[in-house]
């Protein structure tokens, strides 16, 4: 069955996973979590999910990618389902995960700046190799 003739009919998980480009675990776990919500079921007893639930794991996917939690995701499913405008809780948590992204930018240059001190202080061509330990500790670490 192809992608289109599955997404009229109704899919099946594997088809629906292909056509999200996720796996069937994930998307039972997104079921699992209430992100996904429960489907109909044919007389078979699969499940068979429409269209929309392609693009709700589409939307799931992208605000993974933006660094947010699957409980924030849940709230802005949540209403984003109630049909009211989703924009002021997103931008809520949009600006609490930048805040987040900042100070995790912070660690990182002052890892990076430790790094290039260290790598400055090594000894140019051929370096004995000292006992374990003992290199931080003649570099003050």
């Amino acid at each position: 069955m192809t992608t289109q003739t599955a997404l009229r009919q109704g899919m099946r998980i594997g088809e629906l996973a292909e056509a999200a480009g996720l796996s069937t675990d994930t998307i039972r776990y997104y079921e699992k979590a209430g992100l996904l919500p429960p489907t109909a079921r044919t007389p078979g007893g699969y499940r068979a999910y429409g269209p929309e639930a392609v693009d709700r794991l589409h939307f799931i996917q992208g605000a993974q990618r933006l660094g947010l939690r699957l409980e924030d995701i849940g709230n802005l499913l949540t209403i984003r389902d109630t049909g009211t405008c989703p924009c002021e809780p997103a931008a809520d948590f949009l600006t609490r995960r930048l805040a987040e992204v900042d100070a995790q930018i912070q660690r990182l240059e002052a890892l990076r700046t430790e790094m290039v001190t260290m790598l400055e202080g090594l000894p140019a061509g051929d370096c004995p190799q000292p006992a374990p330990g003992t290199w931080l500790q003649q570099n003050g670490r």
